[in-house]
């Protein structure tokens, strides 16, 4: 029997009784530590990116759900959503309010990240050029959470600039952007859909005239 391994972080505590409460209606609003900040405040867009993040990512965990050729990225998307609240939470808390047991990244996210494109690449052919998204609806959902997780890793890359930002948030975010372009192609192969190439001479300009 295998010992039970004890949570690494503390379950949520909160009751969430009433969704409106009227203290944002002036444009500010609160971080985990009570600290009231503008809606518009960098710190704000990011996690509320990464955020609009994990809601692409249900959709596509939702479209992978009905192919069962690619039933196990299913669970590779649950898990990548539970990662991203993880990464909101942190950004969304100042470092001096931040508990030991508090949600994060860890080393553990980006390294599982990086063995899963090590052995979906085997199976997947050589690439010749550039990816156009949309061979397939997931095909192109994928591809929309890659640029939306680029922009979270700019804005991250911003706020660290400004003010100390989450260990590994950016290399966490710049890696699941890998993760997300490896995803999409490995989803289009096993349901057998060939990529879309760029072709820039399928262009309105591209071609030339013949005599």
């Amino acid at each position: 029997m295998e010992p039970k391994l004890e949570p690494k972080f503390e379950q949520p505590r909160m009751a969430i009784n009433r969704v409106y409460t009227r203290q944002g209606d002036a444009g500010e609003t609160s971080l985990a530590g009570g600290q009231r900040v503008p809606k518009d405040s960098r710190r704000i867009d990011a996690y509320g990116t990464v955020d609009e993040l994990n809601c692409f990512v249900g959709l596509a965990r939702n479209t992978a759900a009905c192919d069962p050729k690619v039933a196990e990225l299913e669970g590779i998307l649950l898990r990548v959503q539970h990662e991203l609240f993880n990464l909101g939470s942190i950004l969304a808390t100042l470092p001096q309010d931040v508990h030991t047991r508090q949600a994060r990244i860890t080393e553990a996210e980006i390294a599982k990240l990086e063995a899963e494109m090590d052995q979906m690449n085997t199976s997947l052919p050589a690439l010749r050029s550039f990816v156009l998204p949309g061979s397939s609806r997931l095909n192109a959902e994928l591809h929309v959470c890659r640029t939306v997780c680029r922009r979270a890793e700019r804005i991250v890359t911003a706020l660290a600039r400004e003010e100390a930002a989450p260990d590994l948030a950016i290399q966490y975010l710049n890696r699941l952007s890998d993760a997300f372009f490896v995803w999409s192609r490995w989803a289009s192969y096993q349901s057998g859909v060939p990529e879309t190439l760029w072709e820039p001479n399928r262009a309105a300009g591209g071609g030339t005239l013949s005599e």
